[in-house]
């Protein structure tokens, strides 16, 4: 397998991984310096940016504003042992601010239908509401190979860098 076809098919697996999951674990940094990890619903859009609704008193949101980078990890739990498949994203997140929420409202929640979440309007993410809309854009990608992989594997579980495209 030649180096394009290494990304391609390293790029497909962070399709499929995103795709199939629902869940993504954001780990942010408390002011003690511990990491704090916190899992969220999630969508996305183009895999590129990745949206949550929390609230802005939970641990997590506290963090991302005082730290931003943040590392998110979204692993395929439904598969048997041996088959698993992770993508870990470094990414750097904010609040959405009030006057982008109509705006990125509307790519945040156009793909909830079938994936059991519900859109939320800007007026229930501003203002005295308990909940915020928060987007991370990712820095950098990278996917879990176990050392079982049939096209990657090396006897032992490895990360690899994904230049996605």
């Amino acid at each position: 397998m030649d180096s394009s076809e290494r990304e391609a098919a390293l790029s497909a697996m962070v399709r499929r991984v995103v795709d199939a999951n629902r869940y993504m674990t954001l780990g942010t940094v408390e002011e003690s310096g511990l990491p704090r990890l916190s899992p969220v619903y999630y969508t996305h859009d183009a895999y590129r940016s990745f949206y949550w609704v929390s609230s802005p008193l939970a641990r997590h949101s506290g963090n991302v504003a005082r730290q931003p980078s943040l590392a998110i990890v979204i692993f395929d739990s439904t598969t048997k042992p041996g088959f698993s498949e992770a993508v870990y994203l470094d990414a750097t997140a904010a609040e959405v601010p009030t006057e982008a929420l109509a705006a990125e409202c509307a790519i945040a929640f156009r793909s909830v239908a079938g994936r059991g979440g519900r859109p939320f309007s800007p007026a229930e993410l501003t203002g005295d509401a308990d909940l915020r809309l928060f987007r991370a854009d990712v820095d950098s990608y990278a996917v879990h190979i176990r050392g079982s992989h049939p096209d990657f594997g090396t006897g032992i579980d490895t990360r690899a860098s994904v230049a996605f495209a």
